[in-house]
């Protein structure tokens, strides 16, 4: 578990497995796919597994890590944890059972609020009646442009009390995006070597949704050669709600450009 996470809508991480291939246009510049090539280089031993030259890389193959499934119990203070940031806990590779033993601690430390986030939707949608769905998990899914809204019927299809949407990178306005029963969103840029553009008006079109449907929104960053490096306000406004917090929502739906 690494605490103190730099990502914004975390606090925490906890990896039970590490390792992940690329599925769809989201993951062509995988941040996780070159920390983990870094931490191979290292010596890092939960790194030295590679996975498909095709599809992931040095030191990003699918490794399970049962020793690290008791790490949150004990972790007392109670922490926000996003639950495999290096990897896909829905991966085809990760057994059953072993999805079923992450789920079990989970509900087992409700002092936590866990954050699941996948791009393989229909595995969870098929593994949800499995698995029990305390209050302190919430289930996400990335979507990145239209081809993947199909995700977000998959993620409705589950038992999870708060259910939420990654756009990021955000590759296109989701147009038809469809936020019923959707707890929260958050959106962002791609950053590192060769990030792609993100266009402002794809992000006020998933702010102004979020708004008419009373979601709760997070933006992430505008991203560019750091993930810093183009900011996180949109119009002035930084957006940091969270599903758990009174939306603080301006009533106003259309805004003057950048």
């Amino acid at each position: 578990m690494a605490d103190r996470s730099a990502i914004e809508w975390t606090e925490a991480t906890w990896n039970p497995t590490t390792g992940c291939d690329r599925v769809s246009a989201g993951c062509d510049h995988c941040y996780a796919l070159t920390l983990a090539k870094r931490l191979k280089a290292m010596g890092a031993a939960k790194y030295q597994q590679d996975g498909n030259e095709r599809t992931s890389g040095p030191g990003f193959g699918l490794t399970l890590h049962p020793d690290s499934l008791d790490l949150p119990r004990r972790w007392r203070a109670p922490r926000l944890v996003f639950v495999n940031s290096m990897s896909d806990l829905f991966h085809a590779r990760v057994p059953r059972d072993f999805v079923r033993q992450v789920f079990a601690v989970m509900a087992e430390t409700p002092q936590h609020t866990y954050q699941i986030l996948t791009k393989r939707a229909r595995r969870l949608r098929l593994l949800a009646p499995e698995l029990p769905w305390p209050p302190n998990v919430w289930m996400g899914v990335s979507v990145e442009d239209t081809t993947t809204l199909n995700r977000i019927d998959d993620l409705r299809g589950t038992g999870a009390q708060v259910k939420f949407l990654s756009c990021e990178p955000l590759l296109g306005r989701l147009t038809g995006i469809d936020l019923t029963g959707i707890d929260w969103v958050i959106g962002g840029g791609e950053s590192g070597p060769g990030h792609r553009r993100l266009d402002p008006d794809w992000v006020r079109h998933l702010r102004d949704e979020c708004l008419a449907a009373d979601v709760s929104f997070f933006f992430k960053q505008w991203g560019g050669r750091t993930p810093k490096a183009g900011g996180r306000t949109i119009d002035g406004r930084t957006w940091d709600q969270r599903p758990d917090t009174q939306h603080q929502a301006d009533p106003v739906k259309t805004v003057a450009s950048l």
